[in-house]
């Protein structure tokens, strides 16, 4: 039998970046704390995220044609805690353009932007949901990503 708190704490050991995924259904702003975002394949361009279904978020995410991957950056932490959280209405006061390509939130400051459309879907057995994105475009911005280890959050280390 699978120890849950126990293989938390072991996948808990693969660094991560953080980011967070945006849509807008009905004009409204949505969004969540992922860290299960991947490179798919680079032809075509396609990444995955992973959002969990009991998010109260999924429902616009189940109905979106296009979504933003937001890579938070360094001293974005309270971000991250944000979209990870139950707060009802996230965008208040945050700063945000919808992208030109994808119509998603863009989270002001971020390290990168990926704007996607929904290729696929899978719904997994288990407790999230794949999604497929095709990319339509990308930007980096200036300062260093945010980084998961071990239940905490870092700064990316020096190179070897």
């Amino acid at each position: 039998m699978i120890d849950e708190p126990e293989l938390r704490r072991v996948l808990g050991h693969f660094a991560t970046g953080v980011s967070v995924v945006t849509t807008a259904r009905e004009g409204e702003p949505h969004g969540l704390t992922v860290n299960s975002f991947a490179s798919l394949s680079l032809d075509p361009p396609q990444v995955i995220v992973c959002l969990k279904r009991e998010n109260r978020s999924h429902p616009a995410f189940a109905e979106a044609s296009h979504f933003a991957v937001n890579v938070l950056a360094e001293d974005q932490i309270h971000l991250a805690r944000l979209f990870a959280s139950m707060r009802e209405s996230k965008f208040a006061d945050l700063e945000y353009a919808p992208g030109a390509a994808s119509g998603a939130p863009l989270l002001a400051e971020a390290h990168a932007w990926l704007e996607c459309e929904v290729s696929g879907r899978i719904a997994a057995h288990g407790t999230h949901t794949i999604v497929i994105g095709r990319l339509l475009g990308y930007s980096l911005g200036d300062a260093p990503p945010l980084v998961f280890h071990r239940g905490r959050y870092h700064r990316l280390g020096d190179p070897l």
